[in-house]
């Protein structure tokens, strides 16, 4: 991939399940809102929307009807876009069945889709479960469907998960990950542990390609980590609804524009649409 080794590919996570209104008023919530701010960033320099719903209250949601309501929107009103949809598999508090974190992938078929390759405590405060039955079953979906895991990588043990689901034939290479830093109950984020997980890949899944965020003070160290390091970098309101600090972030358009100055001040450039989909076999 010497051809694209001076592309980074940026990512946002537009809503996440956490932040609401209260925690920063632009964060959008509706598939109208969504669907409008991935067409801004995507026009900032966005390849690739990870996409979460909420519910009328607010709440995280796996509400296929408004996955779907989203992608409309946004295929209706800006048929010029071409940005990577990735849409959630854990975008809720609790998930009542297996059922309800894949179902909207499999009716309508984005080209990636989360894959968490592990359970962990979750924020101080309750379970995040991925069981190895539940993983097994949504990688043999994925395949079915044509939908490339992002592999979501919130310590280096499920990087080891991952490598053991390959060679189970549940993922197949190449794979890609996200490195999720500074999680609560997670690895934290800094560049030395950036590295590590990076390093850890090489050696246990070798050939895949990466990207990772930074929550919250670790923002910043993981952007410009990520595009020293060669990978991509996934912005926005899912992962920090600040700009800086004690300064709230007006868009995720904002977000996505300062990562992408970053890139060419770097030196590199922003892959397009077009480039992600080479770069990540898709």
């Amino acid at each position: 991939m010497s051809e694209f080794s001076n592309k980074r590919i940026i990512t946002v996570a537009t809503t996440g399940a956490w932040p609401k209104k209260e925690n920063n008023p632009n964060v959008p919530m509706t598939p109208e809102e969504i669907s409008e701010d991935v067409y801004a960033c995507w026009k900032a320099g966005a390849a690739m929307a990870h996409l979460h719903m909420r519910d009328d209250e607010g709440n995280g949601a796996m509400d296929k009807s408004k996955f779907r309501k989203t992608v409309e929107l946004l295929k209706g009103n800006h048929p010029d876009c071409d940005i990577i949809i990735n849409m959630t598999t854990s975008g809720a508090a609790s998930f009542p069945t297996d059922e309800c974190r894949y179902e909207h992938i499999v009716e309508l078929h984005p080209e990636l889709a989360s894959f968490d390759c592990g359970s962990m405590n979750w924020m101080n405060s309750g379970l995040f479960l991925n069981s190895p039955s539940f993983l097994e079953k949504l990688g043999c979906i994925m395949q079915a469907n044509g939908i490339k895991p992002e592999i979501e990588a919130f310590d280096p043990g499920m990087i080891a998960n991952a490598a053991y689901y390959l060679k189970k034939g549940v993922l197949k290479a190449p794979l890609h990950f996200q490195f999720c830093m500074g999680c609560a109950n997670g690895i934290p984020g800094s560049v030395k542990n950036l590295v590590f997980m990076k390093e850890t890949m090489e050696q246990l899944c070798p050939g895949s390609t990466w990207s990772c965020f930074g929550v919250g003070h670790a923002a910043m160290e993981i952007l410009y980590g990520a595009v020293a390091l060669g990978g991509g970098i996934r912005v926005g309101m899912e992962d920090n609804v600040m700009y800086a600090k004690g300064v709230l972030a007006k868009s995720n358009e904002q977000l996505v524009s300062r990562a992408k100055r970053v890139i060419e001040e770097y030196g590199c450039q922003a892959a397009t649409p077009a480039e992600a989909r080479k770069m990540l076999s898709i």
